[in-house]
């Protein structure tokens, strides 16, 4: 289990948190590489059917990132997202899901630094819980 590397399903705004993603990447600051990136135009479009599609499809953790609360290309959509991943990640913990499985940030695209950190703090918590198992579904015999 040492060489286990995490699957981190990561959904980012393409305003604000992919530009600190690629600022992170052309600055060369060092973070994991366990992080897969879904592209969206606003963290207000993340559904949780999107983030309990990817815990289903056997992502180790799932982490969403969109504009500061008041930032928003799109007026309001970060304030949708922050009380839809707030009620969320109380009902996946009420559910079972371990807490570091699930994180939620807010980073500028002038962040890389802080897009880095978070990445590296997401990756390790992630890590130490191990490889997931509650949400994944099952693969049958029949294929």
């Amino acid at each position: 289990m040492d060489n286990w590397e995490p699957k981190i399903t990561t959904f980012l705004c393409n305003w604000c948190s992919y530009g600190a993603a690629d600022l992170a990447g052309v600055s060369r600051f060092q973070y994991p590489p366990y992080f897969r990136v879904v592209r969206l135009p606003c963290s207000g479009r993340v559904s949780p059917k999107f983030i309990l599609q990817a815990l289903r499809n056997g992502s180790d953790g799932v982490w969403v990132s969109g504009c500061h609360p008041g930032d928003c290309h799109y007026l309001e959509g970060n304030y949708y997202a922050r009380r839809r991943f707030t009620l969320l990640k109380e009902l996946l913990e009420y559910m079972g899901l371990e807490s570091g499985r699930l994180h939620f940030s807010w980073i500028s695209s002038a962040e890389g630094v802080k897009f880095a950190e978070v990445a590296r703090e997401v990756a390790a918590a992630v890590k130490k819980l191990g490889p997931a198992n509650y949400f994944v579904k099952k693969q049958s015999m029949a294929g």
